[in-house]
């Protein structure tokens, strides 16, 4: 427990640098947030990371579902000393809040996963390392003491890369696994699509792949296969800037690898076997198997999967919609909420990610019954406008706003929220 709390802590910090001229580094509100960050990145990396699936709607959904809930503070309840910690898989957290994986974080700032992950030790709020780094999960882990972290799984269709991608995130200190299940496909995004921009394709965002000996195996077997070669269409400066862009995701010399055939070789083996339409509910035996940590599913939106998961094993779930980034109209991660923390009651956590923006969005969540919450786009933006240290002051300004909504509601500790203190007004 302490006296004065983040919140209080934040806002002097703030105000008191303000007496001498010093404002925040990057805007404390996520309108102004977002809109800096559009000034400064090019129309390919906002387009990647601010887009969603078709028109958008579910994205929006997302975001509106929060507008059908309102908070009704209580008065005189003496909230002078707040706890804002809650204890998940055995780890004491500081507040109900973790960095989700966002990928391809190197179109935003060049330190990317990196910096994110210093940011993420320096706050104690646990990082999900992105399946589809910038950065290997061995180099991020090793920035980050002993800091929380988990580990985001993609199912590949090579088992044998899916296991070993499992044995490095026990090995990088790892303590859950995320099996993102929404993705076994890329939804339509019209954003990306009408700039033809897949960042895959030029070799960002597959460091976890190019750091991983069983890819770099199967990328050397592919090289090797010597066959008609397709004819080639005229070069043009797009095409010889994406080959140096390959040539520098491939571990190496830089020189080496623009003679080298390993670099688009793994591009074409990472679109080949990056994720498996036809996973199903009986390959989650075979991964249980592999692995002792927790395991959560992410993607769940119906409380009959929900319940499902947890009978095959699972530990929990993670109530998303991919950031709208995957179905469009689909139901909104805050209003599928509800059911699935009811279908699963006290078996296990729920999380939830999609939509949320601040502390105030946190409290909410938490009250309709998740064990914690998901950051996404926001520490992208502070990212983008400050690497390490605007990521560092985002975190800290939703942990801020978090610890004041509990105590002028008049709450002291985060098992305090319930649903009975929300009011639906939509």
């Amino acid at each position: 427990m302490n006296e004065v709390g983040v919140g209080r802590r934040r806002q002097n910090e703030v105000y008191r640098a303000g007496v001498y001229g010093h404002f925040p580094r990057v805007p404390v509100g996520i309108r102004r947030l977002q809109e800096r960050a559009k000034r400064v990145l090019d129309a390919r990396a906002y387009a990647y990371v601010a887009g969603g699936a078709g028109d958008e709607t579910t994205q929006r959904a997302n975001r509106a579902a929060f507008d059908k809930w309102a908070v009704v503070p209580r008065v005189l309840r003496d909230a002078g000393a707040r706890d804002t910690s809650v204890e998940l898989f055995g780890r004491r957290l500081p507040a109900p809040l973790l960095l989700g994986p966002v990928g391809a974080l190197e179109l935003v700032h060049p330190e990317a996963d990196l910096a994110v992950a210093r940011a993420a030790a320096a706050t104690g709020v646990p990082m999900v390392f992105s399946n589809q780094g910038s950065r290997s999960m061995e180099e991020c882990a090793g920035a980050m003491g002993d800091a929380p972290r988990w580990f985001q799984l993609y199912w590949s269709t090579s088992d044998e890369l899916v296991e070993s991608l499992i044995g490095r995130a026990e090995a990088a200190g790892c303590d859950a696994l995320v099996v993102t299940l929404d993705t076994t496909m890329l939804g339509w995004r019209p954003r990306d699509l009408d700039l033809g921009h897949l960042p895959f394709a030029l070799g960002k965002g597959i460091a976890q792949y190019t750091s991983d000996p069983v890819f770099r195996r199967l990328v050397e077997e592919r090289a090797a296969v010597t066959g008609p070669k397709e004819p080639q269409p005229r070069p043009t400066p797009a095409a010889v800037k994406a080959l140096v862009t390959m040539a520098k995701a491939w571990p190496g010399s830089f020189r080496d690898n623009l003679r080298s055939p390993l670099p688009r070789a793994a591009v074409e083996t990472f679109l080949s076997i990056y994720s498996r339409p036809s996973i199903s509910w009986t390959d989650l035996a075979w991964l249980r198997e592999r692995t002792t940590l927790p395991i959560l599913l992410k993607g769940v939106l119906h409380p009959d999967d929900a319940r499902r998961a947890l009978d095959e094993g699972m530990d929990g779930v993670v109530v998303s919609t991919h950031g709208g980034r995957q179905v469009d109209r689909s139901i909104a991660a805050l209003d599928a909420l509800p059911d699935v923390v009811a279908a699963i009651g006290d078996r296990a956590p729920v999380l939830l990610d999609s939509g949320i923006r601040s502390g105030a969005d946190v409290f909410t969540a938490v009250a309709l019954g998740a064990r914690a919450v998901l950051l996404g786009r926001p520490f992208a933006w502070g990212l983008a406008l400050a690497g390490e240290e605007g990521v560092r002051q985002v975190i800290s300004d939703v942990l801020g706003e978090f610890d004041l909504t509990l105590g002028l509601t008049g709450h002291t500790a985060v098992d305090q929220l319930s649903p009975d203190i929300l009011r639906r007004v939509g």
